[in-house]
């Protein structure tokens, strides 16, 4: 039961480690400077980094949701 568990969490971290690095990614593309306010380079990174953040661990629980509903209709036609 525990090593169940263990997997789960493993699987769960992974998953959100790899959105919260393709959201970052991602928001690369975008142009910040625009919105920026000079002399405020550290707080506008520490806001990049909690919308990857934010944005990544979204995704990540949806995906994961999704799974877990698609593994379960199984149960739903008796197999």
């Amino acid at each position: 039961m525990y090593t169940v568990i263990g997997q789960q969490a493993v699987i769960v971290m992974i998953s959100h480690m790899l959105f919260i690095v393709i959201a970052f990614w991602a928001l690369q593309s975008l142009n910040f400077e625009k919105l920026i306010r000079r002399d405020h380079v550290i707080q506008a990174r520490v806001l990049y980094l909690i919308i990857a953040v934010a944005l990544g661990v979204t995704i990540s629980n949806f995906f994961l949701d999704y799974f877990i509903s698609a593994r379960q209709l199984g149960n739903l036609f008796g197999n």
